[in-house]
């Protein structure tokens, strides 16, 4: 099974970095103290609690601590192994005094993480409030997830709901204390959560909840920034179960099964071993052409087929090809001269539907000697509809159409007089040819 992104590859060492609001109003009262002062706490017993994970590492970056009016941001504490004591001992000399420079801190990230390529890095912001800080931080966010450094961005919101009026969701995934007791254990929840893997499978499902032999792409998207986290090949037969996925369960996801048309699932998040049943009725459609004839002779015109009513294009097939698609009701062109419109054509649920389009015929067309310009139309319901050009250089051609009644209109290209046009009428039948001379008359 072939993979953009291996979801089951589990990195030898998770790194968390830390960005530590300390602008002015973390001296605001929060719960028993200071916002800051709270927050230090908690901070210190999850250091505490994750001191001995040989696993993990934990880095240390602030802003607004070093001076009024300030908009800088440093990283304190860089990762490495051992390094509990030296952040413990940083955070508890914090003192909260500049302003908001989220942006900034998450800008200048990216940097903080070493380039050995086998970690699951992840960004936690401890803050009080998003809306005045400086700089675009959603535009930054979108960066950051899209360098591929980063797993994934967590916002923990502490202080008051008015103080985020505006989830900052399109940083990455939001979450809002109501008190000190939750902010422990939600931080210590993250931390936990940051080292662990999740086994996920899915089952495509019939109307009576079996499964389907077939194989689909699936892409995993990150439901906040809406990056692409994962992409693989959705596998099952009637030999082997579903295969099983890893995934963050940090991470909440969209998902796209690439069905015809596609399946979506939303907001979907995994915090242990799941199975999941997506419905995905389907039936099959082959458009074929009404006749005996050796595959060498069969035409190969193109099929386009989107839903019913729907301007946007599906998916294409080759005639006599067979596709499946979702249970529905569908519009079909085949590209055929002229064209075939089938409207309303139905799917049903493990059915086979086949439609049979009419055998062409040929048209063997004489011209005059002289460059001449000319056209074919189609008679339907008593209007004339265009089919196509002629070639001005050739005296001759031979042109595949449809059954049905036509007429040819040729001019010379150097006559000004409209009374040198020359038209015929003829008839074409499937599986025939026509032939048609412009000087002579059709027979």
């Amino acid at each position: 099974m072939a993979e953009a992104q291996k979801p089951s590859a589990a990195p030898e060492r998770t790194r968390v970095l830390l960005i530590l609001d300390c602008s002015q109003s973390m001296w605001d009262k929060w719960q028993s103290d200071a916002k800051i002062k709270v927050t230090q706490k908690v901070l210190l017993r999850l250091l505490d609690s994750i001191g001995n994970l040989p696993d993990m590492e934990v880095a240390l970056r602030v802003y607004g601590h070093l001076n009024k009016e300030s908009y800088s941001t440093t990283l304190e504490v860089p990762f490495a192994p051992q390094n509990i004591y030296r952040l413990q001992s940083k955070i508890k000399t914090l003192v909260p005094q500049g302003e908001c420079a989220a942006a900034s801190a998450l800008n200048n990230s990216l940097n903080d993480f070493p380039r050995d390529g086998n970690a699951r890095n992840i960004i936690l912001i401890i803050t009080d409030g998003l809306d005045d800080c400086t700089g675009s931080i959603c535009d930054v966010a979108q960066q950051v997830q899209r360098s591929g450094t980063v797993v994934q961005t967590f916002i923990v919101g502490i202080g008051n709901h008015d103080d985020f009026k505006h989830k900052p969701d399109c940083v990455g995934q939001f979450t809002f204390m109501e008190d000190e007791e939750q902010f422990d254990a939600v931080m210590h929840k993250l931390l936990y959560l940051s080292d662990q893997k999740v086994q996920v499978f899915f089952r495509l499902t019939d109307s009576d909840h079996k499964p389907y032999e077939v194989e689909v792409p699936i892409v995993f998207y990150d439901h906040f920034t809406h990056v692409v986290r994962y992409s693989t090949i959705y596998h099952y037969d009637t030999e082997h179960s579903p295969d099983t996925l890893c995934l963050d369960p940090l991470t909440t996801y969209d998902i796209t099964f690439f069905t015809q048309p596609p399946i979506r699932l939303k907001n979907y998040h995994f915090s242990q071993f799941q199975h999941i049943e997506v419905p995905a009725a389907m039936g099959s459609l082959r458009l074929h052409q009404d006749a005996k004839r050796t595959t060498a002779q069969l035409s190969r015109y193109e099929v386009l087929v989107r839903q019913h009513d729907s301007t946007h294009l599906l998916a294409t097939q080759p005639l006599d090809a067979r596709r499946n698609y979702l249970v529905g009701r569908y519009d079909i062109d085949v590209l055929s001269r002229p064209p075939i419109h089938l409207s309303n054509v139905a799917i049903r649920d493990g059915a086979a539907t086949e439609l049979l389009i009419p055998l062409p015929g040929q048209l063997a067309l004489n011209k005059p000697k002289v460059n001449s310009s000319g056209s074919i139309f189609v008679s339907r319901n008593g209007t004339m509809q265009w089919v196509c050009d002629l070639d001005p250089n050739a005296p001759s051609e031979r042109i595949e159409l449809m059954p049905g009644e036509y007429q040819v209109v040729l001019k010379p290209q150097k006559a000004t007089d409209y009374n040198s046009a020359r038209a015929a009428r003829f008839t074409i039948t499937s599986g025939k040819q026509t032939s048609v001379d412009l000087e002579k008359g059709s027979r």
